[in-house]
């Protein structure tokens, strides 16, 4: 990507000086006031999708604002506008002071840049600036494939969607830090029909890279990450083929393979959870459990537990913002301080949270660079980035073959967790019965219920296969959504309850 200075770009696009934002910077200080900053943002976004053979909608969109904070212990003053001039940047500024009730300081000194300590996204042009005829084929590329994949494939809808978004961010430290961040994604929805039954099947992928991801050669497991050894079947059985390819005839193959789908058993049970994408579990049930504000506030079933036990021994859990082109990484968090690799549990035992600054500063520990936010409209929180388990010693087939009976859940939907207690709910889109080592029948309507804190206790194997979801996820909390990624190896739980419709 040509080398753009945020800075410059702010200040010469709305006649700003470093003068201005020190007098801003200056104004939302007073003195209950320990911290404050400047969050501006251009973002230029792209969506495209097709239906059916027909284009069905092509947008572009410009969002543009700027964030002021004040942090005064555990108060925050946040206001925003989308018009970004001196005259607003003083009255958000006013507005976000006004928590301490006192006057302003003398302006503040923003003229050292921070330099970034690591570049995730070395992407020469951008995706959003590739031509949309050229996306389009490959929108039509996709629906071929997925079309030609079987006859009872009877509707394909393929998305892309890209952005581009400049962040400048200013703080009452006197640093300036800036980046420029690419993002882009592929889905592919397929809907499958036999009789009187009608299945659907999704699957993308994408993250910061160059456009021409897309069409690199992979080698073709299932686009969950299972080997064909475990048995279950590939994607058409291609040795190797285009990564768009792959996403193609993955969606296609889970809306034919559901058609011949059986209810799902209930009760307790072993579950073995695949590589990749059942890293969503690990995410909502334990993940959001580890972010400090949830465990400053007492609320979190990890609050006050750093050293204890907490998992099995067989479980490392790391959160890294730092993996090359990875959806859910950044140079920079949204407070500007640089990502990191951050060690949560290790070997069973709870070694850290997921700070961001005002939690760092009340719970006097070191920052990880995980302040995220939405947009400049709203104030950054702890969140996550790409949250993982480590891979372990076992092979996934001698995995499968330990169990007698139980479930193989190899890719979820959607899912609850209440922080508090950790108890969730995830149903699995894909799922098999084990039954005396071997891989049986796909199975619909399986929910797997318990408690990520327990369930961590509950690991008996974890494979040396981890592998990264495919670049799709989006995180919630407190009406804010990001990008994310998670990832786990093979691991075997032994007893989940699992909701079913037998």
């Amino acid at each position: 990507m040509q080398a753009i200075k945020p800075e410059s770009f702010f200040l010469e696009k709305y006649n700003l000086s470093t003068g201005m934002l020190e007098s801003v910077m200056g104004r939302v200080l007073g003195k209950k006031i320990n911290y404050a900053d400047l969050y501006f943002e251009h973002s230029t976004s792209e969506s495209l999708q097709l239906e059916e053979g027909s284009v069905k909608k092509v947008s572009r969109d410009i969002s543009q604002g700027v964030g002021v904070r004040a942090v005064a212990e555990e108060k925050t003053g946040y206001a925003y506008s989308d018009d970004i001039s001196i005259e607003n940047l003083f009255l958000a500024a006013n507005t976000a002071q006004y928590i301490a009730k006192e006057g302003g300081s003398p302006p503040v000194p923003v003229s050292t840049t921070l330099p970034l300590t690591h570049n995730l996204y070395p992407v020469s042009v951008p995706p959003i600036d590739i031509a949309v005829e050229e996306k389009m084929r490959l929108l039509e590329s996709v629906d071929r494939v997925a079309q030609a994949y079987d006859p009872r494939i009877k509707k394909v809808t393929v998305s892309f969607a890209s952005e581009l978004k400049r962040v400048f961010i200013i703080n009452s430290q006197g640093v300036m830090t800036q980046d420029v961040l690419p993002l882009m994604r592929l889905s592919v929805t397929c809907v499958a029909e036999e009789g009187n039954r009608r299945e659907i099947g999704s699957f993308g992928g994408g993250g910061r890279h160059a456009f021409d991801y897309f069409f690199e050669t992979v080698p073709n497991v299932t686009a969950v990450g299972v080997p064909t050894a475990v048995g279950v079947p590939t994607a058409g059985g291609v040795p190797s083929e285009k990564r768009f390819e792959q996403y193609a005839r993955e969606a296609a193959r889970q809306a034919v393979l559901s058609l011949s789908a059986i209810d799902s058993p209930a009760g307790p049970m072993e579950v073995v959870l695949g590589p990749g994408w059942p890293g969503i579990l690990l995410h909502e049930a334990v993940g959001h459990g580890l972010e400090a504000d949830f465990n400053r506030k007492g609320l979190s079933a990890f609050s006050g537990r750093l050293g204890q036990r907490v998992a099995s021994e067989l479980c490392t859990v790391i959160d890294d913002g730092t993996i090359l082109g990875r959806r859910g990484s950044l140079n920079c968090d949204d407070e500007g301080v640089p990502t990191s690799r951050t060690v949560l549990i290790e070997k069973g035992i709870l070694k850290g949270y997921l700070f961001d600054r005002q939690n760092a500063h009340l719970m006097k520990m070191p920052l990880t660079g995980n302040g995220r936010r939405e947009s400049y409209a709203h104030a950054p929180m702890p969140r996550m980035t790409n949250t993982f388990m480590l891979a372990g010693d076992s092979v996934p087939e001698d995995i499968i073959r330990s169990v007698k009976r139980g479930l193989y859940a190899v890719s979820f939907g959607g899912g609850q967790v209440d922080i508090t207690s950790g108890k969730f709910v995830f149903s699995a889109n894909e799922a098999y019965l084990i039954e005396d080592g071997k891989i049986g029948p796909v199975v619909k309507g399986a929910t797997l219920i318990g408690n990520g804190p327990d369930i961590l206790t509950k690991v008996t194997h974890v494979g040396n296969d981890m592998a990264l979801d495919s670049g799709v996820g989006t995180c919630g909390k407190d009406g804010q959504s990001v990008p994310v990624g998670v990832g786990l190896p093979t691991i075997k739980i032994s007893e989940i309850t699992v909701g079913g419709t037998a």
